[in-house]
């Protein structure tokens, strides 16, 4: 509070001698007021924490806010940017799509929350269409088509075939039952009860063990012979590494084999994704290969005609040409005593 007051006094010493403050106008004097909603109200108050991870605090505030002279007690700002002055390919892309017509850049992204896929959890990705796409109706549309149409939307960020975004990842997020009650559903949790899992230690820590930035696969099965009591597990959601607006249905996303394919490469590549305390999301690699792996990667996730074990492969080749060997050798016995059966007879 003291802050505050001492910004106002410096402004108002600005403008009593006729200096206008707003050349020297930094995010950080911004944030003096309006990281708090109890002194500007909750439609002007900005997230500090969330804000500095985005790439519009690079450009600071007065990149898009026109601040008059007589801020703050003229209360009204006007926008002298829009997005498409520095988006202007993306802003392009997306007044062609459906959603052009329909929906203003803001009515999707907080420009001060404006977070890179990367950053965020499907589930945050999906927060956005579901401002206008109610789950049900989704689920009307979807099911006409789709098998398993409540699994696919819970486990696929809409993004993820709803743009010509090639580039995907499995990425896993650690989950427990609401209040840990044996029916409840499963919720990503997060960073405080994170924290209180791990300690002092790093939320990561909770399954990168050593902390070298990197999940292996005897970190992940240490983690499950652990995880009874607290009841964690992981949840999989296949999210885009980048999203380019071009938002409609992409053809080759109605044939089942753009993901249920034996290893395609959207699964060779997978993450853990971690709550951090600000909001945001941080990924750890996990060791290649550990989601196409059903006997050493992790139990929770299974694709139809992606996950693979080559134990299991060897196995099935196995009794395949044990089932083709009875009958193929008993023709060729029968062939090759095809003369002492004619003799007895």
């Amino acid at each position: 509070m003291k802050t505050h007051i001492l910004y106002l006094v410096a402004v108002a010493a600005c403008l009593t001698f006729g200096i206008s403050p707003v050349w020297a106008m930094e995010a950080e004097d911004c944030l003096a007021c309006h990281s708090s909603a109890d002194d500007v109200g909750e439609d002007n108050a900005v997230d500090e924490q969330l804000f500095n991870k985005t790439a519009h605090a690079d450009e600071g505030c007065t990149a898009c806010h026109e601040i008059g002279d007589e801020h703050p007690y003229e209360l009204q700002s006007a926008m002298g940017a829009t997005c498409v002055d520095c988006h202007y390919d993306i802003g392009e892309t997306y007044a062609a799509s459906a959603h052009g017509e329909n929906a203003t850049c803001v009515d999707c992204h907080n420009p001060h929350k404006a977070l890179a896929p990367v950053n965020m959890s499907g589930t945050q990705m999906n927060a956005a269409c579901l401002t206008c796409h109610e789950t049900a109706d989704m689920e009307s549309v979807h099911d006409r088509w789709l098998p398993q149409t409540d699994l696919h939307l819970a486990s696929v960020a809409c993004v993820s075939c709803h743009s010509s975004t090639e580039k995907l990842a499995v990425t896993l997020y650690v989950t427990r039952r609401l209040e840990n009650r044996t029916y409840a559903d499963y919720e990503i949790v997060d960073y405080a009860q994170l924290q209180q899992l791990v300690g002092t230690q790093s939320v990561t820590a909770l399954l990168d063990a050593v902390q070298d930035g990197e999940i292996s696969l005897d970190e992940m099965a240490t983690f499950y012979a652990g995880n009874e009591e607290s009841g964690l597990r992981l949840q999989a959601m296949m999210t885009p590494e980048t999203v380019d607006h071009d938002f409609r249905t992409i053809d080759n996303r109605f044939d089942c084999t753009y993901c249920h394919a034996a290893g395609p490469e959207s699964m060779q590549d997978s993450y853990v994704a971690f709550p951090q305390q600000d909001g945001t999301f941080k990924r750890l690699p996990l060791e290649k290969g550990a989601t196409i792996d059903v006997l050493f990667g992790t139990p929770d996730f299974y694709m139809v005609g992606a996950t693979r074990s080559k134990v299991m492969d060897i196995l099935g080749l196995l009794i395949l040409l044990g089932g083709l060997a009875l009958p193929v050798g008993h023709g060729t016995m029968r062939f090759l005593t095809r003369k002492n059966r004619r003799k007895e007879h």
